[in-house]
């Protein structure tokens, strides 16, 4: 009699037979149209997550897992569970292993998945509802049980590596460690300095001494707060000193002041961390800290540089963009005289006053949008539905997109979502990346425009992708102000689009090659939001 194989030997444990095949077979024929429908929502609570969303590269291949999805739902309930079948489970699962999804995501994920199948017969079986749902619970208990033993062989080949590491010599390799701690103390490029419980100085690395200029033998011993410390006439850094010393607050990162020898003050990011109780004559307080004198200096230095060049630009842009209805009010003026003084026909002169007029309001418009861009509103924060921002711009857009023979599509997740923002703004944003790709899509007589919104673990990410010609040239400064692709645009939309999201703490990205133009928005989840969800 041959040798039962593992995958046998689990069929039999979980009871699992050719009834049980005929059933999901079966079962299939009901299930599979619905077999979209859950990998889309199976990947949106994916997004959800952090440590399980991370292990994805983007939502191309998040597209790709989720037709993977629906093929292994198939295969599932094909019908046929055989050793190759037993094959392409454990590939699966080395995958998982391969990219690093974490074992609780595979069994919860499971869980979903499990829940909607049953669902499914549920509602649709009848008398055979309750036996198909036994199938399904055994051979999906098959799935995760091959999988997990892919997880397992992993675990086991680290735990070999780990005592063939532990057989070499110890010695040895405890040497090569302190040198390279040493190593690593002395050259690092932060200062670093040890306390013991009373705060006086026992470790001073190189960098240490550069920034200060104390030599590392004038400081060992000495109080740090008295050998470099800065003014302390309340006593406060004394009492926070003292209570890191003691284990009792620990703050991960603090901003102070450190006196050098020359007695000048300089700007440094501290980092401190507690190694416990110590003897007194050991090092109980790690401080790791960063000069950032000069960074600071070389920040403020390029700000007023930066603001210098922006009113420059601004200015020659707003003069430049000023000039040209000046120029067309004047010359029509000037005909509107030349015709009053020789008593001309009056439609020319009408038409002449109503170019006049065009020029005139074209010049207040951009006037407008200047000041728009120059002096922001503060945003007025207040919960939003994503399905509502998006089909309201959407809307607004339709009957110009329509007009030019455009396709304007929304692509939305299976679930609402609420969040803050200043609505109106957002609109605005929206608004102008789908007229910009309505008419850049529309010169081509017609073409497709798709609003797609999604949530990820800590953002909500809405993209405007186009099948339009792109943009002439990626390196393009198209958010910078005055700048336009268009004839007669302003170049001023791009540039309040980047603002209004920048104010709201995200950021916006633009992905562009002939036949396709996609502007991102991401926008940050409040952590109220991220929890409620």
């Amino acid at each position: 009699m041959p040798q039962e194989t593992r995958f046998q030997e689990l069929k039999r444990y979980v009871r699992f037979d050719d009834r049980d095949a005929e059933l999901l077979l079966r079962f299939r024929e009901h299930a599979e149209p619905e077999f979209p429908r859950i990998a889309l929502e199976f990947y949106d609570r994916i997004r959800e997550h952090s440590a399980a969303h991370e292990v994805f590269t983007g939502e191309e291949q998040i597209l790709r897992l989720q037709r993977s999805l629906v093929a292994w739902l198939s295969r599932v309930c094909g019908g046929t569970y055989d050793e190759a079948y037993h094959e392409q489970t454990s590939q699966i699962g080395r995958v998982h292993v391969k990219i690093g999804l974490p074992q609780r995501y595979m069994l919860t994920a499971m869980a979903l998945i499990r829940v909607a199948l049953l669902r499914i017969a549920d509602r649709d079986l009848g008398a055979e509802a309750a036996p198909t749902r036994e199938a399904l619970i055994r051979v999906l208990d098959l799935e995760l049980a091959v999988m997990l033993e892919t997880y397992k062989d992993s675990f086991v080949e680290r735990i070999r590596a780990v005592e063939r590491q532990e057989r070499l010599d110890l010695g040895s390799a405890l040497a090569r460690a302190e040198h390279r701690y040493v190593n690593a103390v002395e050259l690092a490029s932060v200062i670093i300095i040890g306390l013991d419980r009373r705060g006086a100085i026992l470790l001073f690395n190189r960098e240490a001494e550069r920034v200060t200029g104390f030599a590392r033998d004038e400081v060992l011993g000495r109080p740090f707060l008295t050998a470099m410390g800065p003014d302390d006439p309340d006593g406060q850094l004394s009492r926070r000193l003292d209570d890191a010393l003691a284990g009792r607050s620990q703050p991960e990162v603090s901003e102070g002041l450190l006196r050098t020898r020359a007695g000048k003050l300089r700007d440094v990011l501290w980092n401190f961390g507690y190694a416990g109780e110590q003897q007194e004559d050991e090092i109980v307080l790690f401080a790791i800290g960063r000069d950032l004198t000069e960074t600071r200096a070389m920040e403020e230095r390029t700000r007023q540089a930066e603001k210098l060049a922006a009113i420059g630009t601004l200015a020659a842009g707003l003069a430049h963009e000023i000039r040209n209805p000046l120029n067309g009010a004047q010359l029509h003026l000037s005909f509107l005289e030349r015709s009053i003084k020789k008593k001309a026909n009056e439609q020319d002169m009408l038409e002449a006053t109503r170019v006049v007029a065009d020029e005139i309001t074209r010049l207040a418009h951009l006037v407008t949008e200047f000041l728009d861009f120059a002096r922001p509103k503060p945003l007025q924060l207040r919960p939003v539905s994503l399905f509502k921002l998006c089909e309201h711009a959407r809307s607004l857009v339709l009957t110009q997109a329509e007009n030019l023979g455009v396709d304007l599509t929304c692509n939305l997740p299976s679930a609402d979502l609420e969040f803050e923002a200043d609505q109106a703004k957002l609109t605005q944003v929206l608004l102008n990346l789908l007229q910009n790709a309505v008419e850049a899509t529309g010169v081509g007589g017609g073409g497709s425009v798709v609003l797609r919104a999604r949530r990820g673990p800590r953002h909500v990410l809405i993209d405007v992708e186009d099948d339009g010609p792109g943009l002439p040239s990626p390196e393009a400064p198209i958010f910078d102000a005055f700048f336009s692709t268009k004839e007669g645009g302003t170049g001023l939309g791009l540039a309040i689009t980047h603002r209004i999201v920048t104010d709201h703490g995200g950021s916006i990205d633009v992905f562009s090659k002939t036949g396709k133009t996609t502007f991102r928005v991401t926008l940050p989840l409040a952590e109220t939001t991220e929890k409620s969800q």
